[in-house]
């Protein structure tokens, strides 16, 4: 690992060297690439001199302690020493899981949808708490969303809702939350005041350009409408939203929420490419063995991965076994909690093959 790390010292520095030469910037796409490789391995870096720096001193500690000290000075010398031992585990196991290979797509924006599932009316309201809870996590993490495709019912809950967060690192903190998501509460529907269980799904994908995936335009079939949204409001008087449905797959992406059909027909393109793009993962995935397949994943769609219980205040993620008592928090978008834990989780599963392997 030292040696790994060494090399990447070595990378950096060079990085860092080429950054102050007069002419880098004369290609301005290959200087962003190179910085922000740079800016990826500083992490790295950091951590690794903090470690040589406590390494050493530890070094010195042990000299010190070898010699003739009195008994005051023993005592605290042995007090740092224990404590720059201490220190030194904690940046080796940092540097491991920073060395762990990264998913190319964290960095990317995120196509969410999220869908009404078993449990009618109250479904779709829970779809609509699932909605309301993402956008305000993304707010208070000042990303901005953009609205895709929005169909709700009469009662304001939601059929259905596809949006684009754009933030930096969106998809490393959001591509957990795929998965069917599980509510138990007394519906705002229900007079007699009986706890009932609801679904509602979230699928996530990382936001891919047309040119990262392969989509021949003779495959694709596009139909136009006007958009509308529950009981007539919203209507346009012109056919701007946007159909498309991709033959070979029988996937079907739309868009109403843009004001031009151009507009729509670019973001259907976008959507479509990330579920071509999600299909040929799935395949990928599909051909790992069960032994080596993540316990976190990135959640199937049919995979129930989380419980919100509203009597009791809970909110449960079953693929870690974590239970959270602040359910009012959570739903207000207060999701850090959860995400850094099951983010552990994965790097702590990740790190354990590594070392099998």
């Amino acid at each position: 690992m030292l040696d790994k790390l060494r090399l990447v010292e070595d990378r950096y520095m060079e990085l860092e060297q080429r950054s102050l030469q007069p002419d880098f910037y004369n290609d301005p796409k290959l200087a962003a690439k190179l910085l922000k490789e740079q800016k990826d391995l500083e992490p790295v870096v950091t951590t690794y001199r903090k470690y040589r720096k406590t390494e050493q001193e530890i070094k010195d500690l042990r000299e010190m302690l070898d010699g003739q000290l009195d008994s005051e000075m023993r005592e605290l010398c042995q007090e740092e020493f224990t404590q720059g031992k201490k220190e030194l585990e904690e940046l080796h196991g940092k540097l491991k899981i920073l060395l762990l290979p990264k998913d190319p797509n964290d960095e990317k924006n995120v196509i969410m949808e999220i869908r009404g599932g078993v449990g009618g009316e109250e479904s779709a309201l829970f779809a609509h708490s699932l909605f309301r809870m993402y956008t305000m996590y993304a707010a208070a993490r000042n990303w901005k969303i953009e609205l895709l495709n929005y169909n709700e019912t009469e009662l304001g809950g939601v059929k259905e809702a596809d949006f684009i967060i754009n933030g930096e690192g969106a998809y490393s903190r959001l591509k957990f939350e795929s998965g069917v998501h599980r509510v138990q509460r007394v519906p705002e529907t229900e007079s007699g005041g009986r706890v009932h269980t609801s679904t509602a799904t979230v699928a996530v994908l990382p936001e891919m350009e047309e040119v990262d995936v392969d989509i021949r335009p003779e495959d694709i079939e596009m139909q136009v409408f006007r958009s509308s949204g529950a009981g007539g409001q919203h209507i346009n008087k012109t056919s701007s939203a946007v159909r498309l449905i991709h033959k070979p797959s029988g996937i079907v992406v739309s868009c109403q929420e843009e004001r031009s059909q151009v507009q729509n027909r670019e973001r259907c393109m976008q959507m479509l490419a990330s579920k071509l793009y999600e299909i040929e993962q799935e395949r990928i995935n599909s051909e790992v063995t069960n032994e080596r397949r993540s316990q976190v994943g990135t959640g199937m769609r049919n995979e129930r991965i989380r419980t919100y219980n509203f009597p009791q205040g809970r909110v449960t993620d079953h693929r870690i076994g974590l239970t959270l008592y602040r359910i009012d928090a959570i739903m207000d978008g207060d999701l850090d909690e959860l995400i850094d834990a099951l983010v552990t989780a994965d790097q702590a599963e990740r790190l354990q093959r590594s070392e099998k392997d």
